[in-house]
């Protein structure tokens, strides 16, 4: 848990909608069509805003990362993210985790109460790692990014990846739930 005497922290979490705490988190960052952006001083929610996500469409290695610097996040909160993107926060100093579900409150509470941390990349990252073979997170700076890296563009690709976190994500909430009502089956 942080302490009440630390400077404002800013925090960034991707969002499927622009409603403010209570926004779904998106399941992909990059993707996602608006990123909730809440100050908080120590525990208490100084400030909420909305912002477009101005690459939702198609964005390039480095673009979003770059996006959320200049949004002056501390943190960056998402269902998952690619290695490259982990790497690039890394060297902005911009703390990424990822894991993230339900609503932005919900993970924000989560964050704080240390059950949510790390970054591990998602499925999609780690499947087109061969495809990559050659090019290490150093190759993606932030002020050149990588060319000739290609995403998932098409809609049922896209959907495919959502569907793919989501399932992962219900499978650890029913676990946990097992696990906390103590139901071995």
């Amino acid at each position: 848990m942080r302490s009440q005497t630390e400077r404002v922290v800013r925090i960034a979490v991707s969002a499927d909608d622009g409603s403010g705490l209570d926004s779904v988190v998106s399941p992909h960052f990059g993707r996602c069509p608006y990123f909730i952006i809440v100050d908080l001083d120590g525990s208490e929610v100084r400030q909420v805003m909305a912002v477009d996500n101005p690459y939702r469409g198609h964005h390039q290695p480095g673009q979003v990362p770059r996006f959320i610097r200049e949004q002056g996040a501390d943190v960056m909160l998402t269902g998952g993210m690619g290695m490259r993107a982990i790497s690039l926060f890394q060297q902005f100093g911009i703390e990424a985790v990822t894991g993230a579900f339900g609503t932005v409150r919900r993970s924000l509470e989560q964050y704080l109460g240390g059950a949510l941390e790390g970054a591990q990349p998602c499925r999609e990252s780690v499947g087109h790692a061969p495809e990559r073979e050659g090019i290490t997170p150093q190759m993606a700076t932030p002020d050149v990014g990588v060319t000739g890296v290609e995403y998932e563009e098409d809609e049922v690709g896209r959907l495919r990846e959502e569907v793919d976190m989501i399932q992962e994500q219900l499978e650890k909430a029913t676990a946990r739930l097992r696990a906390l009502s103590g139901d071995a089956s």
